[in-house]
């Protein structure tokens, strides 16, 4: 029974997961700082006040705090904007430049009689009937 555990735990994949878990709980904290303390400041100045819990709606003595909801979606846009265009698009430019798709080889040649093209294995073309 242990040596399944210990198999189970050593698989590569339960090991991605376990490595991608801790890099994003960082990661979370680098992101969160970026937004808190440049993106909403620069937000702040642009728009007034980067906080929108201010905004109340008062229903039949209740209070709906519909400001905390437009601050929330406001900051998970930031976030995955900032996460869109520091982090992803960087990442695919290095794996397109370090891994060139690879090159497919053509599924057609020329009939050299009629100029159409018929697939690379055909010895006949199909459309003037000549050998190739």
């Amino acid at each position: 029974m242990l040596k399944g555990f210990r198999d189970f735990i050593l698989r590569g994949n339960v090991m991605d997961l376990a490595v991608a878990v801790i890099i994003g709980a960082a990661f979370t904290g680098i992101i969160t700082a970026l937004t808190a303390n440049i993106i909403n400041p620069l937000l702040g100045a642009i728009v007034g006040k980067p906080n929108f819990d201010y905004l109340i709606g008062h229903v039949h003595g209740g209070e709906i705090k519909y400001g905390t909801f437009v601050t929330a979606v406001i900051n998970f846009l930031l976030i995955a904007s900032v996460v869109y265009f520091f982090l992803v698009i960087p990442t695919q430019y290095l794996l397109k430049r370090f891994n060139p798709p690879a090159e497919v080889p053509p599924a057609t040649k020329p009939c050299p009689y009629c100029i159409s093209d018929i697939p690379i294995a055909a010895t006949r073309c199909k459309f003037c009937t000549q050998p190739v």
